[in-house]
């Protein structure tokens, strides 16, 4: 087991990515990223996800082009899509699919590769373009890339005591 002062250190660390070099990420890491999504939990343990990766820079420029907020997605590498099968798990679909994307997430921080989830998005043009069936989700594709600066800076949280109410 990790050390859980380690642990939260480094999920208190962990940034979104929108700036991204030309560096390419290894096959190892990319599965290592696709493993982790993999071994989320998921209700029932259905696993009602696939993964979708995306290499070819046309379709990514393609990609980026459906958001408003994330033309930064042309610079990846690669992008990942993440599909919730809806028929495997049609009640609990967006959830699992969720943990899965932040499991994705919290490997690509642990190997130095940035990402950023993407909500903002035309998904039903995107699932066109990335050969998905109608009646699947495309929950949020994830650009990734090793990011240009070392330190990201560190963003807002509110005070753990503006958002805990106790029951007891």
């Amino acid at each position: 087991m990790i050390e859980p002062d380690l642990f939260l250190n480094f999920i208190k660390n962990r940034r979104s990515i929108r700036d991204f070099t030309d560096k390419k990420i290894s096959s190892k890491e990319i599965e290592m990223i696709l493993e982790a999504g993999r071994w989320s939990p998921s209700a029932s343990n259905r696993q009602p996800w696939n993964f979708i990766i995306i290499r070819n820079k046309e379709i990514i420029v393609a990609l980026s082009k459906l958001t408003k907020y994330g033309q930064f997605i042309k610079q990846s590498c690669i992008v990942i899509a993440i599909v919730g099968i809806v028929r495997e798990n049609p009640n609990w679909y967006v959830q699992d699919t969720s943990l899965a994307s932040m499991n994705m997430m919290l490997m690509a921080w642990s190997l130095e590769i940035g990402t950023c989830w993407i909500g903002d998005l035309d998904r039903e043009k995107a699932k066109e373009l990335l050969g998905i069936k109608k009646e699947d989700s495309l929950l949020t594709i994830l650009p990734l890339g090793y990011f240009k600066w070392d330190n990201p800076k560190k963003t807002y949280r509110k005070d753990l005591k503006e958002i805990i109410k106790e029951i007891k």
